[in-house]
């Protein structure tokens, strides 16, 4: 019998992720893995907790108000809940870069772009702190005639132009992984394009992984490996981009899919989601999609369901996944 080699570590693995506020949970038993080179696209409405999972992977969510996070966040194979300070420092920025929400609002308004980006070259690699690097990264993500931004403020740029320069913050220390928080939110359709298409030629040049955090299906379709589908802190289906897309089992993600505009079919009305996203301390006894969940049944409303296996990649939480 021929010997199988190991199975490489993922670069990320969350394990039983637990976020709570007080004595509110706002993240419950959340699992995923990303591996080098990898896109994971995490979706789901606002308020389901994807922007929590993805803070917490360098424990940037301040405690209190926040409590400590349980469970195991392994990057590299080491614990970010157990590391000490200066080890997490060097995580931060250097291991895991980030594109947070809304540029306009994340970058200094006080601050040149040229030092902000110096800043963390500054503590992740000293020696490359200077102008011609930030120039460098400045046109690595497509900004023309980079040498003339350098002095320019957060408001003398347009939308687009901020978040790219958060980009090449996030990618100035050559982190392994990149964490996008709805990267092209409040961007026109070209822009929001550009962007993407930028996101997947600097995964070519650098080998990095990403984790994209989004509400847009359409973008996972066009950028994403695996996807992960959130609701109301925690997983409810995961799988690869195509097979969820083209075959999706949770009635969440089946309601995500109709409620996108759909090509070819202009004017067509949308079928939207009854009812919201349940909040912390609100969520259901049995399955929490279950108030607004057209096909639920009686069992639903007081049994929490269990992972059930559609294929060895392609998970879902829900026991009627033929219905």
């Amino acid at each position: 019998m021929p010997i199988l080699a190991p199975k490489p570590m993922p670069l990320l693995e969350i394990r039983n992720l637990r976020i709570g506020f007080g004595d509110l949970r706002a993240v419950d038993e959340v699992s995923l893995s990303i591996e080098a080179g990898e896109t994971y696209c995490l979706v789901g409405e606002s308020g389901c907790g994807k922007s929590l999972t993805a803070l917490s992977i360098a424990r940037l969510l301040p405690t209190p108000p926040a409590n400590p996070p349980g469970g195991e966040i392994l990057v590299g194979g080491r614990d970010v809940l157990r590391m000490p300070p200066g080890e997490l420092q060097d995580l931060r920025g250097g291991t895991v870069g980030y594109v947070f929400q809304e540029p306009g609002a994340a970058l200094n308004p006080v601050m040149r772009i040229g030092r902000q980006i110096r800043e963390c070259l500054a503590r992740h690699r000293p020696d490359d702190a200077h102008d011609g690097e930030v120039i460098r990264l400045l046109g690595l993500v497509g900004i023309p005639a980079p040498e003339s931004r350098l002095r320019a403020h957060p408001h003398e740029l347009s939308g687009g132009l901020q978040q790219r320069v958060m980009i090449a913050m996030g990618l100035a220390a050559r982190p392994r992984l990149l964490v996008a928080d709805e990267p092209t939110t409040a961007l026109d359709v070209t822009v929001q394009a550009q962007i993407l298409e930028l996101l997947k030629d600097l995964q070519r040049r650098t080998g990095m992984a990403l984790l994209l955090i989004t509400h847009n299906l359409g973008i996972v379709g066009e950028v994403g490996d695996r996807v992960g589908v959130m609701y109301a802190g925690h997983l409810v289906e995961e799988g690869p981009v195509q097979d969820i897309l083209r075959h999706p089992r949770h009635p969440y993600t089946r309601a995500l899919l109709r409620s996108m505009p759909q090509p070819g079919r202009p004017g067509e009305r949308l079928a939207g989601i009854p009812g919201s996203v349940p909040g912390p301390g609100q969520w259901p006894s049995g399955c929490r999609f279950s108030p607004r969940c057209p096909m639920a049944r009686s069992e639903c409303f007081t049994e929490p369901p269990r992972w059930e296996t559609i294929t060895d990649s392609h998970l879902v939480r829900c026991p009627h996944t033929g219905t």
